[in-house]
């Protein structure tokens, strides 16, 4: 059995919850403290095994390139500072993984970006595909999907529980539960009403993606708007093959939304060791106007 060790990141998208900002800053750019969003989705695939991380981007992402290659000129004034602890810093992530770039030319779907980097992969190999703007705090979830993976060989979501209204903005499951926070999925239902949805698990951007959706991606119609979707792919492949679903543990902040992005900040600046305790004194005592 071949490992997985690919993932496909797709982050060609225009970043419209977040303009103006992400009119000149990528969303994956965004800070989390002090590194960008980006930073913690690729060293969550890196510390699941994942060796090749492949993005599909755009002409407008060229600082999320840059930011996983080597800098020269800033290494070298770094090191004729005598800064070794922030020269580390800025080395980590360029040796993590091997990094390919796919340009999505135009904006036509998630499923398209996917399809861009397909021929990436060797026929019928099984790889991650994680969206760009979701970041989870807790041990790595990508690492525990593979190993479901290992045991049922077919592809998996990561669901969580979604409650209210909030429900109609996600793909949602209706399965029978296997295994412990493990679910067979009978159908997808793709951001339904609140009193139509099957559950309260919705479905969010980890994914182990295999062969049979690929194939429903190659055989899918764009929707009326001239996009493919991947969540389209997913609820045909059901017919194909089994398709689970997990309910992971740890915290996700949707950081596409400036609410979860805000969220990410603050939950991430109290862990920082440099500054979590000033902000847990100033939010302690913060009163709004």
């Amino acid at each position: 059995m071949k490992k997985i060790t690919k993932a496909i990141i797709p982050v060609a998208g225009l970043g419209t919850r977040i303009l103006p900002a992400s009119k000149t800053i990528p969303k994956e750019m965004f800070p989390i403290v002090d590194r960008p969003v980006i930073h913690y989705i690729v060293k969550e695939a890196v510390e699941s095994g994942i060796r090749d991380i492949i993005f599909v981007t755009s002409s407008t992402k060229r600082s999320l390139e840059d930011y996983f290659d080597v800098n020269c000129e800033l290494e070298s004034a770094l090191v004729k500072k005598g800064k070794k602890s922030q020269l580390e810093l800025v080395r980590e992530m360029t040796t993590w993984a091997n990094y390919y770039f796919v340009r999505q030319g135009e904006p036509r779907g998630d499923g398209d970006a996917i399809l861009r980097a397909r021929r990436l992969l060797a026929p019928d190999e099984a790889c991650v595909v994680m969206w760009g703007d979701d970041v989870i705090i807790g041990a790595p979830v990508i690492k525990q999907m593979i190993k479901l993976w290992e045991k049922y060989q077919a592809p998996i979501v990561a669901v969580e529980e979604i409650t209210g209204p909030a429900i109609e903005k996600y793909g949602v499951i209706a399965g029978k539960k296997v295994a412990p926070n493990l679910y067979h999925i009978s159908h997808i239902i793709e951001k339904p009403k609140l009193e139509e949805a099957p559950s309260k698990l919705g479905i969010v951007g980890h994914y182990i993606m295999t062969s049979e959706v690929v194939d429903a991606l190659i055989e899918q119609e764009p929707a009326p708007d001239g996009e493919i979707r991947f969540s389209h792919a997913l609820r045909d492949a059901l017919v194909k093959t089994p398709v689970y679903a997990y309910r992971f543990s740890g915290q996700r902040f949707d950081c596409g939304s400036k609410l979860g992005w805000i969220q990410a900040n603050i939950a991430m600046g109290l862990k920082d060791k440099e500054i979590g305790r000033d902000l847990k004194k100033y939010l302690a005592e913060f009163k709004p106007d």
